[in-house]
């Protein structure tokens, strides 16, 4: 899967900026001050099924995520150093239709920005 895609989607949301994060190691994706994505290679020694993958990490649905799992067992795994209930992480080296990762961005993106406090909605909006 290609990246640039990817990041470009994330990046096209209003607010989204990135920034790598050097103590992980990580690029994490943020709006409003609040995380909604990471990309990063785990290291190998990382427990299974992480170790040595190309992950992408976002804020699902719940119920969503049940599905994924099932659906694409081994490519969409619980959310890596996160909350697996809300969160999953996508192998970007598996075999997974382009569309339905950009619209997990998406997604993920629209996930966090509910949450935000109104006023802060209203200035990523402005923007």
């Amino acid at each position: 899967m290609d990246f640039q895609s990817i990041d470009a989607r994330l990046l096209s949301r209003p607010s989204a900026t990135k920034a790598f994060h050097e103590k992980w190691g990580w690029m994490v994706y943020w709006v409003g001050g609040r995380q909604f994505a990471c990309e990063f290679t785990a290291s190998a020694d990382a427990k299974a099924p992480y170790a040595g993958r190309h992950l992408l990490s976002l804020k699902c649905d719940p119920d969503r995520i049940l599905e994924l799992r099932a659906e694409y067992p081994g490519a969409v795994l619980p959310g890596y150093y996160s909350d697996g209930r809300m969160w999953i992480s996508v192998d970007l080296d598996a075999d997974l239709p382009e569309g339905l990762v950009l619209d997990l961005c998406d997604m993920s993106y629209d996930l966090v920005f509910s949450k935000l406090p109104k006023r802060v909605q209203r200035e990523v909006s402005d923007v």
